[in-house]
């Protein structure tokens, strides 16, 4: 039997002690290249002018030809007004990188031996980063749906007397939220499936037709094969795609091979990341951390070297946020995003 591809060697391409090794000048030279590329023509953040900028080497900043705005290699990105070395932040893309189960903002803080707060705001950019430059483009082929449901858990009184229906609708929590999923799947030599190179998250108030129906219509390719369970929720799917069920109470797999095994697999590192890292996702966050757990699904068989990689340059391409510039100070996110 041949070795599994996480156990190899060409799944390990980076350390965190390769990046912690490295100098000042090496983490900006990095840097630079992911963002501007390998030549010495950079960018200005305000104008856009692409020229060789007059470089002001004992600051390591440009100042831009035609505007005169002085900018510096994290400037408009979204480590823009940073206070700790470059180092530090590729380091902390590097261990978020290495954490498939996802990463505890306490656990990234001991590492990087920095405070809660400093590391809670650096992982949510990258996670910013993350959902803002993830590929929306339609799925085609055969794509499995399903839904999940968070922040709904009611806990049961002590007495038998006190205790209530948790299945009515009357007794929900109003914040409970539904997190959506389509993945597409991919198959290569044969018979021999892969798995899913693409999956596309959502977090909508619950498992209903309309929303289900808008977000197939608007992701999903006209004519897809699409696999859901029973819920009611899929049953206009019927007169746009090639809908086929599997009756969960009955069966995971149905007689003709008919499953979502595909966005149950979402779910199960979905729930992993829940229980054992994060523990709690507050819904204005939410749609952040189910696309997270989206991302490390796709790219479970690539090296780690090249996540950190895709990681960094999405950072790079990310603007400032004003959501996480000074999110301490109060600039906080005030909705959750609900649908797309």
């Amino acid at each position: 039997m041949s070795q599994h591809f996480l156990l190899s060697a060409r799944a390990r391409t980076l350390s965190v002690r390769k990046v912690m090794e490295l100098t000042d000048e090496q983490a900006f030279q990095l840097f630079k290249e992911v963002r501007w590329g390998s030549d010495d023509k950079v960018a200005c953040p305000v104008c856009g002018s692409v020229e060789k900028h007059y470089f002001i080497g004992t600051r390591r900043q440009w100042r831009c030809k035609d505007c005169g705005h002085t900018f510096s290699v994290t400037s408009g990105t979204i480590f823009a007004f940073h206070k700790l070395p470059l180092r530090v932040y590729l380091a902390a893309i590097a261990i978020y990188t290495n954490a498939v189960k996802g990463l505890s903002a306490l656990q990234l803080s001991r590492d990087l031996g920095v405070q809660y707060k400093t590391a809670f705001v650096l992982a949510h950019k990258i996670r910013e980063s993350l959902i803002q430059h993830r590929d929306e483009s339609q799925l085609a082929g055969e794509i499995h749906m399903d839904g999940a449901y968070v922040n709904g858990s009611i806990r049961e009184k002590n007495k038998k007397k006190d205790r209530i229906d948790r299945r009515l609708a009357v007794n929900q929590k109003p914040n409970k939220r539904c997190v959506f999923v389509m993945r597409q799947k991919v198959e290569t030599d044969g018979n021999f499936i892969k798995g899913s190179n693409k999956t596309l998250t959502f977090v909508i108030r619950a498992e209903n037709q309309a929303d289900v129906n808008k977000l197939a219509n608007e992701f999903v390719k006209k004519g897809s094969i699409v696999c859901a369970d029973e819920s009611n929720a899929y049953n206009l799917l019927h007169a746009r795609f090639d809908a086929r069920r599997v009756n969960h109470a009955k069966e995971y797999r149905s007689d003709k091979g008919i499953t979502n095994n595909l966005a149950e697999s979402y779910f199960s590192r979905f729930r992993r990341m829940q229980y054992g890292q994060t523990h709690k996702f507050g819904n204005q966050y939410l749609a952040n951390y189910a696309n997270e757990a989206a991302y490390r699904e796709d790219t479970r068989r690539r090296s780690n070297g090249e996540i950190f990689m895709d990681i960094t340059k999405k950072c790079a391409k990310t603007r400032t946020h004003h959501n996480w510039c000074g999110y301490w100070q109060g600039n906080k996110r005030l909705s959750e995003r609900l649908g797309f």
